[in-house]
């Protein structure tokens, strides 16, 4: 994943809401219950963790028990110092006090909340990214030291391949393409770190490596489950009996794909609305380009249409609306068209944004269309909006200003979908429909004719009409050169 291109929006849940999601997450409501548990008798270690004796003491606090409670209060306490619900106020007695952030969970603001929920999380990532302890535990007793090349693992690249899997994770949610909220098998998951883009088919070593990847990210997204970052099924324990006696899909063995195979067996995963939050917080602090939904709504018309290009439909009409929702119907439609003229290469683009932002204005945006119908940019669109609300006594345009608008239009599609089969569509049946389009066409005094003439030329399947678009091009470059 690049961090120079954009990622899609993402729309986000009100902070008030996400705090508190935040605040009733395992990880986080345990570490605040111990940060009030603890007082003068509270005794840490060295590295600021709780006293062996005082563990259980810590667990009845928090309601646990069983063979994990221990481990849980300890995991929790660590969540408590590292965000600040505690502080150590002496290092070598050991003693501890209410952390200054601790106060934020009931008397900060939402995003102060979010900001102590976000250190936990940090705090759980580090803790995922790490060996299974009973492994170092069995090294130590073999050999005394911890040889981490021995128990094949690299701590870095294993933080590494755990962001990586989140970040595609997130792609997912927020691509309008993708599967949005819904739960995203493993299998895939895994596949869509691994597999590379340009292998047809994964051979059986890259789907034991998938394979591989199932049970660490099955051991990672238990731990991350209880930080409110995801939701998770894991995967089916019984499909590791099944496979030690008939050698099917398991740790042990390659992951196989058919037409039968339930996927919920081996884990679903889905990012929460906090983990939504929380990753997009993450990405940025990388230097991602992550936007969400609403950040253009209080900017200006240009920064909107700018924006919006890049965005799916879904994603650009909602940005669109919120930014509609704070200004008159009238002075915004005012605005759209202001920043929708230039004969600059992002111009057509622009206009197409401000066609499909004016399309959620009501009637009350009339006069504005009304004022710019002589406008030589905005008058076809003008005509277009006010045709399609009704609007009497509409003029009817110009064959110059048909064929402009329809360069325009062109353009614009090409700017935001490229050699499409929606173009190409578009450009057959301009062709089709306008007996000798091209003669007139290369006429047209708008900046990309030559560009949209060459990219019908390219873009035609009949090989006549596609000459002819060629050189009707050639005649656009030459007659702007003279």
């Amino acid at each position: 994943m690049s961090d120079s291109s954009p990622l899609p929006p993402v729309r986000l849940h009100a902070e008030a809401e996400l705090a508190r999601d935040a605040l009733s997450t395992p990880l986080l409501s345990r570490a605040a219950r111990l940060a009030r548990w603890a007082g003068p008798d509270t005794r840490v270690d060295a590295g600021g963790g709780l006293v062996d004796e005082q563990l259980p003491a810590a667990a009845e606090a928090l309601g646990l028990s069983g063979d994990d409670a221990a481990a849980y209060a300890s995991e929790a306490w660590r969540v408590a110092v590292d965000t600040g619900l505690v502080e150590i106020v002496d290092e070598e007695k050991g003693t501890v006090a209410a952390g200054a952030d601790l106060a934020l969970l009931t008397g900060g603001s939402p995003h102060d909340v979010l900001q102590v929920w976000l250190g936990a999380l940090e705090t759980a990532l580090a803790d995922a990214s790490v060996p299974d302890l009973g492994e170092i535990v069995d090294a130590m007793a073999e050999g005394g030291e911890v040889d981490l090349s021995a128990l094949d693992f690299d701590p870095e690249g294993e933080a590494e391949f755990l962001d990586g899997v989140l970040g595609n994770l997130y792609l997912l949610t927020v691509d309008e393409d993708g599967p949005g909220g819904g739960p995203v098998p493993l299998p895939a998951l895994a596949a869509s770190v691994l597999v590379p883009d340009d292998m047809a088919e994964p051979t059986d070593d890259v789907l034991q490596q998938v394979s591989d990847a199932m049970m660490r990210l099955d051991e990672q997204f238990r731990l991350l489950e209880p930080a409110g970052l995801v939701e998770y099924t894991p995967v089916d324990e019984a499909l590791l009996a099944e496979g030690e006696g008939e050698g099917g899909d398991t740790a042990d063995g390659p992951v196989t794909t058919g037409d039968d195979m339930d996927v919920t067996r081996y884990g679903m995963v889905r990012l929460t609305p906090l983990g939504l939050y929380g990753l997009r917080a993450r990405l940025l602090e990388a230097g991602f380009a992550a936007p969400a939904v609403g950040d253009l709504a209080d900017k200006g018309a240009d920064a909107l249409l700018d924006g919006t290009a890049a965005f799916g439909p879904a994603a650009a009409q909602a940005e669109t609306e919120q930014w509609l929702a704070r200004r008159e119907p009238l002075a915004a439609a005012r605005e759209l068209l202001a920043a929708a003229r230039g004969s600059d290469a992002g111009a057509p683009l622009r206009r197409l944004c401000c066609q499909q932002a004016l399309s959620l204005v009501g009637a009350d945006a009339e006069p504005a269309l009304r004022e710019v119908l002589d406008d030589a940019e905005l008058g076809g669109l003008a005509r277009v909006w006010l045709t399609e609300h009704g609007a009497r006594d509409v003029p009817a345009p110009s064959e110059a200003m048909v064929f402009w608008l329809t360069i325009d239009t062109v353009a614009a599609q090409l700017a935001a979908e490229g050699n499409s089969e929606e173009l190409r569509a578009l450009v057959e049946g301009l062709a089709r429909q306008h007996s000798g389009f091209f003669d007139t066409a290369w006429r047209v005094g708008h900046p990309a004719t030559a560009d949209v003439l060459e990219a019908m030329g390219r873009l035609h399947p009949d090989k006549k009409i596609a000459k002819e678009a060629r050189k009707a091009a050639f005649k656009a470059r030459s007659q702007r050169a003279g």
